[in-house]
């Protein structure tokens, strides 16, 4: 039997919802078994020791670089922030995996176009931003990730991965698996195979109107359905 893909979604206690959708976003179009961890402060116990940054706009801002921990330091690990949608085959992310990488990530580019995004939170500009909104971790290269230095290093050091040893270890995926919704001008759906809401999505009053809104009412409606096919 194949081993079931891992999978570690950030989890924010103001918004359990946007865990469940994302999952069952996966669920409902995988081709393989998969396991998913909610990686939420209240699991993680003492492992998150931390104090919160005014800068940190979820509760796995930092969290998520435990990801390789978790699974052991063995195998291949997939991190992704809550407020996504996954329209495709998360097998066929995985199909993607190069051992010669520590993580692969999609190499956003770009400035952002807002100075707050949801919640009336700073929009901080930094080299790498949202790379590590999306890993794929290969969680053997990833051992400087131990909680000490996830607890001590800079929110910069982390999502900039100064923990590798040179940035040859990053390799590139392709963007459709981390789109950002408001960030990048529309593409068709057929061209996006996750749906990254980065700015806010339609959960958010503010948002009910972004691009793709529809999408993920479509799936949080769906997850919510009781009853025969």
């Amino acid at each position: 039997m194949t081993a079931p893909l891992h999978i570690f979604i950030g989890v924010d206690e103001r918004l359990p919802l946007l865990f469940h959708v994302l999952s069952h976003s996966i669920i409902t179009r995988t081709s393989v078994p998969v396991s998913i961890t909610p990686l939420s402060l209240q699991s993680l116990g003492g492992l998150m020791q931390r104090a919160r940054s005014p800068l940190q706009s979820t509760d796995f801002s930092f969290s998520r670089f435990l990801t390789p921990y978790l699974a052991g330091y063995t195998g291949w690990a997939l991190f992704m922030d809550n407020d996504m949608l996954v329209r495709d085959d998360i097998a066929r992310l995985f199909a993607l995996r190069d051992e010669r990488y520590a993580v692969q990530v999609v190499k956003h580019n770009y400035v952002p176009r807002t100075e707050k995004k949801f919640l009336g939170h700073a929009q901080t500009h930094y080299e790498k931003k949202n790379w590590s909104s999306v890993m794929l971790m290969n969680c053997a290269q990833c051992r400087a990730l131990t909680p000490d230095y996830v607890n001590t290093a800079s929110g910069l050091d982390l999502h900039r991965f100064a923990w590798l040893e040179n940035e040859g270890l990053i390799g590139e995926l392709p963007m459709r698996w981390n789109f950002l919704v408001g960030e990048y001008d529309p593409l068709p759906q057929t061209a996006i195979s996750n749906f990254h809401y980065t700015l806010g999505g339609p959960y958010f009053d503010d948002y009910r109107d972004c691009d793709y809104a529809d999408l993920w009412l479509q799936e949080r409606n769906a997850m919510l359905k009781v009853g025969s096919r």
